[in-house]
């Protein structure tokens, strides 16, 4: 897909994401009328979470590289060399922040009443290095389901649905538990907050940074494996 395509496909998934959550909210505490506190009500959620992460995988393969969350855009970018991370950082990282701000907008001219988005309950440094760890992780287990290791397309993208809904619920108490810059800014947007130090603590310079961190890491960890791997098989032939 051209370089339009995929800046094009980051803005309209980045919107549809955060709607995906609304919806998922409104189905389970408004049309369901679970209590916020019913364990049922939160089991319900959880699995349409996981159905919800199933769609916008089957929509990033058909639209051949469509993201949503600027941790993802920027782990591809950086494993795509220079030129790669300048676009990433300059172009399709701000579709995806525009995306989830238009999002939010139309959200709340639809449903005044919806809720406000994740809200720190932690002190900022508790939040910064909560947000990174979460990150970090989960680039981790991305990057490794991204190998070209024996699994479907299924469970592939199951592994990865449950382990972000697992770092999900472990942070949520503290941070939210988001993971996505560009979705925490649409509301931090609508709030008159995005700029605070706060938000820019905590939901992009921790998971920017953990982002990199993991990147450097899995690099450094398994492309001497591959390399390794490589020699034997060189020799046999």
């Amino acid at each position: 897909m051209s370089r339009i395509g995929l800046v094009l496909s980051d803005l309209v998934l980045s919107f549809m994401w955060i709607w995906s959550g609304v919806l998922v909210n409104i189905l389970v505490h408004g049309v369901l009328r679970f209590n916020r506190k019913d364990t049922t009500g939160e089991i319900v959620g959880y699995a349409l979470s996981v159905i919800t992460m199933f769609i916008f995988s089957f929509l990033q393969k058909l639209t051949k590289g469509g993201l949503y969350n600027p941790v993802a855009a920027l782990t591809s970018g950086v494993s795509g060399g220079f030129s790669s991370f300048i676009f990433t950082v300059l172009v399709r990282i701000p579709a995806e922040v525009i995306g989830s701000v238009l999002a939010v907008k139309h959200i709340i001219h639809i449903f005044p009443e919806i809720g406000k988005g994740p809200k720190l309950n932690v002190a900022i440094l508790h939040g910064a290095l909560t947000e990174g760890i979460l990150t970090f992780f989960i680039v981790l287990i991305s990057m490794g389901l991204s190998r070209k290791i024996p699994g479907s397309f299924f469970m592939k993208t199951w592994i990865s649905s449950i382990a972000k809904l697992t770092l999900h619920v472990l942070g949520a108490d503290l941070t939210g538990g988001c993971m996505n810059p560009a979705a925490v800014m649409g509301w931090a947007y609508a709030r008159g907050e995005h700029i605070t130090k706060e938000h820019l603590l905590v939901y992009w310079l921790g998971p920017v940074m953990a982002t990199l961190l993991a990147v450097w890491f899995f690099n450094v960890v398994f492309k001497p494996l591959r390399k390794e791997q490589e020699k034997p098989k060189a020799k046999s032939e």
